[in-house]
């Protein structure tokens, strides 16, 4: 299913028993579609900063994501106006898609709910204004992100910064739940800032803070601030925290690179649902082969033409958000991710990575991505490919 998909050095888990049993016995605790109507499996898809766009959303919707997050919205940018509404209104993106009537867009699967919106700042107050301005949005979740580590929101006093200074992170959190009222809060953290015992001290004491304050869940990345994504995430600390709290909803993130990686998350560490993140770029199939294995069928990889026509539909969706300039260049970054899943995989990532215009992409899904069966199993021949048997190394099952 999965082959190619997981960077080396990940560690490889070793499972009681096999990801299908897992997967077809799993339930998902009736907290959360109870809370958020529509989430209804036991993962969803990350906010992940310069992708998770309305046209990442809105792909990964089509392919069976319950629930996504968007990128961290900064609270003065939302306050000044710095993107604009277009930029941030989950119905709007879905009306231009669309290119209708919203309801039309729903009847037709264009529908961006229900979407969390992940907002990160530093002022109490400010950030209560931007929680508002997202709540005239739509957003059926508000997410507080005290876990981004990139250097110049730590620098900003903003994301993982607070993991360091949790009384300054609980003040900024009840500006949000005061002005959220009967909507959900969650909260994205990392594991602590890095791993010195007052750090750890730091974690529980907003951990706790989350939960006495009306928050509905905390997802909990299981690397340090200062880890970044270097170096494997330490599962074994969700593990200790859903046993420590059994009462408590719990998502886990780090890691996750593969549909099995899902389903071994949610058996080793005991979380109630998986943030999938960079394991999702370029493969929104990975939400489809989750619910395949959750209904007892066997996950089947894309095929060719699938891969095609999920390309040509991202392509389209983010020509219309970012416009043709801006949107050749955005898909960069996720073609090189499609590609991985690819037979010729290198010489697609060559060929997407070379690509400056609209006319480039098309260009390079026209070479490599024809559009029918026959000929992609044709071409799939010619390079001595079995198209549909892909394993997925690192997991080990036994029972």
């Amino acid at each position: 299913m999965s082959v190619g998909l997981r960077p080396d050095g990940v560690p490889s888990r070793l499972l009681p028993r096999p990801i299908e049993e897992i997967a077809a016995s799993f339930k998902i605790d009736p907290r959360i579609p109870a809370t958020v109507p529509g989430f209804d499996a036991p993962f969803f898809q990350a906010g992940l900063a310069g992708y998770s766009d309305g046209a990442m959303r809105l792909v990964a919707r089509h392919h069976g994501c319950p629930f996504c997050v968007t990128e961290a919205l900064l609270d003065r940018t939302l306050v000044n106006g710095g993107k604009g509404r277009r930029k941030e209104d989950p119905d709007l993106i879905a009306c231009e898609c669309g290119m209708g009537e919203l309801d039309d867009n729903r009847a037709a699967g264009l529908d961006d709910h229900p979407i969390a919106g992940q907002i990160m700042g530093t002022d109490p107050g400010e950030m209560a204004e931007g929680t508002a301005i997202l709540l005239g949005m739509g957003y059926e979740v508000i997410d507080v992100n005290f876990a981004c580590p990139v250097k110049k929101i730590k620098r900003r006093s903003r994301g993982g910064h607070f993991l360091a200074h949790p009384d300054e992170a609980i003040e900024v959190l009840a500006a949000v739940r005061e002005v959220a009222g009967d909507i959900p809060v969650s909260v994205k953290l990392r594991r602590a800032w890095n791993d010195t015992e007052e750090m750890a001290a730091n974690f529980e004491r907003l951990f706790d803070a989350v939960y006495d304050l009306g928050c509905v869940w905390a997802t909990v990345h299981c690397r340090t601030v200062e880890q970044r994504y270097i170096g494997p995430g330490r599962w074994e600390f969700l593990r200790d925290l859903c046993r420590r709290h059994p009462d408590r909803l719990v998502f886990g993130s780090g890691d996750v690179w593969t549909v099995e990686d899902v389903f071994a998350m949610l058996e080793l560490t005991g979380v109630a649902a998986v943030s999938v993140a960079r394991g999702c770029i370029g493969n929104p199939w990975i939400f489809r082969q989750a619910r395949d294995l959750m209904a007892g069928r066997t996950p089947r990889p894309p095929s060719i033409v699938e891969q095609r026509r999920t390309l040509e539909t991202h392509l389209r969706f983010a020509t219309v958000i970012h416009g043709d300039r801006n949107a050749s260049r955005q898909m960069r970054k996720f073609g090189i991710k499609f590609a991985a899943l690819h037979p010729e995989a290198a010489g697609v990532k060559r060929a997407f990575i070379a690509a400056e215009s609209l006319v480039g992409w098309q260009a390079v899904i026209d070479r490599f991505y024809p559009p029918d069966e026959s000929s992609s199993a044709a071409a799939a021949a010619g390079l001595g490919v079995n198209s549909t048997t892909q394993t997925s190394p690192g997991i080990d099952a036994s029972s």
